[in-house]
């Protein structure tokens, strides 16, 4: 089963301890055991833990990409908040 996390709840997960995860559209992803596996290197990932790197994904993958990953890496997916 999939869970649901708050931005604020992916906003922490920025290091090897809590977890390094990052949001792709909807979905997060934790890339712990993949930062060092990145085909760009493990930089590019680690600015964007615990963000949206949606905008960032798509300039450089295409759906392939994220298809070939999501079984092994997608942990969940962002919980609507409500505006105020």
């Amino acid at each position: 089963m999939s869970k649901e996390f708050k931005l604020s709840e992916v906003a922490t997960h920025k290091d090897a301890e809590k977890g390094m995860y990052i949001i792709v559209d909807n979905g997060v992803y934790d890339v712990t055991g993949f930062i060092d596996e990145h085909p760009g290197g493990s930089k590019i990932l680690k600015r964007v833990l615990g963000k949206d790197a949606s905008k960032q994904f798509w300039k450089f993958h295409n759906e392939d990409v994220l298809k070939k990953y999501t079984e092994r890496l997608k942990v969940g997916t962002i919980k609507e908040e409500a505006k105020l």
